[in-house]
């Protein structure tokens, strides 16, 4: 059973930056593939980057550029930078690991205000 735990979660101020990281564990080889969603209040989750152990990854099209995701595959532990974040940018962020079964976080909330 993977267990996914999230951190780095807080308040910014608009167009600051923040870090997120994700820690999967309870699994011996690489994940293959390690994100993040969002769910804002009143609106669907949305998926906002993901990163495969090969290095292939995905953004959400809001993202433009803005975000950043990172792996240590060697650990399972993977990093999503977000810099110049806007008021829209504030959600619950969980972060997933997907191995043979798709497992989640507790969520971390970001949010961007003045």
């Amino acid at each position: 059973q993977v267990q996914v735990v999230e951190s780095g979660g807080g308040l910014v101020q608009p167009g600051g930056s923040l870090t997120l990281s994700c820690a999967a564990s309870g699994s011996s080889d690489s994940i293959t593939l390690m994100g993040w969603y969002r769910q804002a209040p009143g609106k669907q989750r949305e998926m906002v980057a993901q990163r495969f152990s090969d290095g292939r990854t995905n953004y959400g099209n809001f993202v433009k550029g803005r975000f950043s995701i990172s792996r240590d595959n060697a650990n399972n532990t993977a990093f999503l930078r977000m810099n110049s974040l806007t008021p829209e940018d504030t959600a619950v962020y969980f972060c997933f690991a997907q191995q043979f079964g798709t497992y989640w976080g507790q969520g971390t909330q970001v949010t961007v205000s003045s």
